[in-house]
């Protein structure tokens, strides 16, 4: 490896074009730059500038060895810049389901992080019962949940409607059984689906299941079934209420953080703001 003092000493000399000037720009005795240029004329096995020259110029071997000196020294001034800039080395771990970061919620996460370079948002998408589970292992700093019932340590809840929805080129009358678009096991909607759709006396069959809640809109979309959906989420997709079935009981999308101090403490006030933002609603 060649040492960064020694590269130093030989572009500050074809710089200059002088061992004393070069050594004045570094601080250090002339006989001290000649030996740092010796010693690496020494690790490359070449003699890298003509010494009689006036001004001193490098050699051939010195020519090609100038670009490749002055990139490395280049990269060590960016990790030392890197290595003393704070920013992104602390985080803050965020979990939440995949429809909670609409527009509002995006702007909090972009002012945030504009006011506190030093920390990394680690955001992590997926379905509120396996992000409640790992928010209570230990794993987020915040979570949002949609659940049944929001639990008494969460720091706000808002009120999330449900409604049955169907393509908008969906047939007026379904066959027997029921296609059904669900969340795959351990989605929260779809035991409520299939609790409805029993006590239709109906009969009924999983035609589509997917983990994204963009994946299942898409397929209602597309005709495949009917699904249960959380109404917020469907502006933008070509879909329509099913009448028969209606609306549900609404859930509840709920915010949890286990600090309540320092800048978590003002993501969570941002984070219930662009919560109540979405759903209308003042928090619970």
């Amino acid at each position: 490896m060649l040492d960064p003092r020694l590269l130093r000493a030989f572009t500050a000399i074809v710089d200059a074009g002088s061992f004393t000037l070069a050594a004045d720009r570094l601080h250090m005795t002339q006989s001290t730059i000649s030996q740092q240029l010796a010693r690496l004329e020494d690790a490359v096995g070449s003699v890298l500038v003509e010494r009689s020259a006036r001004p001193v110029v490098p050699t051939v071997a010195g020519e090609r060895l100038l670009g490749y000196a002055r990139r490395l020294l280049a990269l060590q001034r960016e990790a030392e810049a890197a290595l003393g800039d704070p920013a992104g080395t602390a985080s803050i771990r965020i979990g939440v389901p995949e429809d909670i970061i609409d527009a509002a919620m995006a702007r909090t996460f972009s002012d945030f992080a504009r006011r506190h370079r030093e920390i990394r948002l680690d955001v992590t998408a997926g379905l509120s019962r396996d992000l409640m589970r790992r928010y209570r292992g230990g794993e987020f700093d915040i979570a949002v949940v949609k659940q049944d019932e929001p639990g008494a340590d969460c720091r706000a809840a808002f009120p999330e409607p449900l409604a049955w929805f169907q393509g908008v080129e969906a047939p007026e009358d379904w066959p027997d059984p029921l296609p059904l678009v669900a969340f795959r096991p351990g989605g929260l909607y779809r035991e409520t689906m299939f609790d409805r759709i029993e006590r239709e006396e109906r009969r009924w069959y999983v035609v589509f299941a997917a983990s994204s809640l963009h994946n299942v809109l898409m397929a209602v979309e597309a005709g495949l079934g009917l699904s249960l959906l959380p109404v917020s989420a469907t502006p933008g997709y070509r879909l329509r209420p099913y009448a028969p079935f209606g609306s549900e009981e609404a859930i509840f999308v709920a915010l949890y953080a286990w600090e309540s101090t320092g800048a978590v403490s003002g993501l969570v006030a941002a984070m219930q703001t662009a919560l109540a933002t979405r759903s209308g609603r003042r928090p619970n």
